[in-house]
């Protein structure tokens, strides 16, 4: 077979096992990158975070993430029961000898609204839309004849997406939060070969986090992530243990250390630190998949910072209380 063809037929077959979205381990370090609904929804004046992810290094070229996130606050009333929010967000995802990969900005708005007068029950809705660019360079494909052309290198589509997120705090020990999204529900067509048969699918996430703090200077973290698209599914829970080692008016400063099982694929240990504005994150997946043997049992390092602006100087504010 040709290897221009060879080609061809890869790069379909791998466009068909993309036709899934961008993901990172780090679940809600930042929650942007999870619902459009979490964008500015949280007690503060604006959040920023850059996070990079490396995976399968020890098998082939490896897949490289980055991403970077921004959000702040448009408008809020008086008495900080409703508000709206804006978000953006810049995804970049490459990998293989052909640097097959993409590259999508994404703009997202929401607005939330306190359920009662205690300002301990929110509900958030948010909208997102984005474009999107994949394909590889064809010029590092090596050729039995020099003259071939490949049919396509680059497809661009946009990206519709639509959140609902949930914030409730029953008492002071006590706070959770739930979040549901749908991306790409428009699903465009990606394939390189002008079929229309590589559909990026409608991705369904389901999201639950939890703090339980009845100690004075620690507490407990379950969490939950259920992901669906197209035949594909994922199922991520696990728990962090969260330690307050300095809180006070002028300084914060904690350590969350925390385990998840990625259903049939990883095993996902994840350390946090919290200083001032500041958070740390570094996850580290340990393979257990099929993959394991070749990979060494070694999936994926991330590394994350988010940046948080200070709360507005207003007595009142937005939550009262949120994990991050």
């Amino acid at each position: 077979m040709p290897k221009p063809l060879t080609i061809l037929l890869l790069l379909t077959a791998l466009a068909t096992a993309r036709a899934q979205d961008i993901h990172f381990s780090q679940v809600d370090a930042n929650p942007l990158l999870l619902n459009p609904a979490y964008a500015g929804f949280y007690d503060g004046a604006g959040r920023f975070g850059v996070i990079y992810r490396n995976q399968w290094a020890s098998v082939s070229t490896p897949f490289q993430t980055f991403a970077i996130t921004g959000e702040m606050a448009l408008w809020r009333n008086n008495t900080a029961t409703q508000g709206f929010s804006i978000g953006a967000s810049v995804f970049s995802d490459h990998a293989g000898t052909l640097h097959y990969g993409t590259t999508s900005a994404h703009l997202s708005f929401a607005y939330y609204l306190a359920l009662n007068r205690q300002r301990n029950n929110f509900i958030s809705l948010g909208l997102e839309g984005g474009y999107a660019q994949s394909g590889f360079d064809p010029t590092l494909a090596v050729m039995d004849d020099p003259n071939e052309l490949f049919l396509t290198q680059q497809v661009s589509y946009p990206l519709l997406a639509a959140g609902a997120a949930w914030y409730y705090q029953p008492s002071g020990d006590l706070h959770t939060k739930v979040g549901l999204s749908i991306r790409n529900i428009n699903q465009p067509n990606i394939t390189y070969l002008g079929a229309d048969n590589t559909r990026l699918l409608r991705r369904y996430s389901l999201f639950a986090r939890a703090e339980y703090r009845h100690w004075q200077t620690w507490s407990f973290m379950p969490v939950v992530l259920f992901q669906m698209q197209g035949e594909y599914r994922e199922l991520v829970y696990g728990a962090d243990i969260k330690w307050y080692l300095v809180e006070n008016g002028h300084h914060q400063f904690g350590l969350r250390a925390g385990l998840a099982y990625r259903q049939a694929d990883a095993l996902i240990a994840n350390l946090l630190i919290e200083y001032d504005a500041f958070l740390f994150n570094f996850c580290y997946d340990a393979n257990i998949s099929g993959l394991a043997a070749a990979s060494r049992t070694i999936g994926a390092f991330e590394l994350g910072i988010v940046y948080r602006l200070s709360k507005s100087s207003k007595k009142t504010k937005a939550l009262k209380c949120t994990p991050y």
